[in-house]
């Protein structure tokens, strides 16, 4: 029921980005003519002070491409964004307020309390799902390694054995060629 949290976990499932580096975001990290977010600062507050640092780690420094319906709420909330200049933070906010946020939120619909940093996981699984390769997944969550995805959500890809094996029966009968493959003769050998 508050547009700003709503335009905040929308951003964060969407994106797979940290709280810290949503909450660094300005106006200027955003291009919506190519919908992207352009992710190379974090935010924390310690001891009282807002800190900017650089992101975990130097792949955290990337950009990442929205879906449109995504940039339409992002518009809609910097339209109400009063007299906001393009370095202001467009998230003024702290994790505690996230935290209170999430929390709210799951009382208020009855879903089972979550962590803020439960929509990242949910934003890789949902890739997963979708079928991306895991080296498209580790860039737009800004791992160092890929070895970081495959050890955080590989338990998420022995379901899709059986899917492989379909689509290599299909390869395999001569009903299905691969995308640029040069593997179409091979059905017959």
């Amino acid at each position: 029921d508050k547009l700003q949290s709503k335009v905040i976990f929308n951003l964060l499932y969407w994106t797979g980005m940290r709280s810290g580096e949503m909450l660094a975001l300005t106006l200027n990290d955003f291009d919506f003519e190519e919908r992207t977010v352009s992710i190379t600062k974090n935010y924390a507050r310690i001891d009282g002070e807002d800190l900017f640092l650089d992101p975990k780690t130097p792949k955290s420094n990337r950009v990442v491409t929205i879906p449109q319906t995504l940039a339409n709420c992002l518009k809609e909330y910097m339209d109400k964004c009063y007299e906001i200049q393009p370095d202001d933070r467009l998230f003024p906010y702290t994790k505690s307020f996230l935290n209170h946020e999430m929390l709210r939120g799951c009382k208020k619909s009855g879903v089972k309390k979550i962590r803020v940093h439960d929509l990242r996981h949910s934003h890789a699984i949902l890739l997963i799902e979708m079928g991306c390769q895991p080296l498209l997944i580790a860039d737009r969550l800004g791992h160092e390694k890929i070895q970081t995805t495959l050890n955080t959500y590989s338990h998420l890809y022995p379901n899709k054995q059986a899917e492989v094996a379909a689509q290599l029966e299909n390869v395999m009968n001569g009903t299905t060629v691969p995308n640029g493959s040069q593997m179409a003769g091979v059905a017959n050998l």
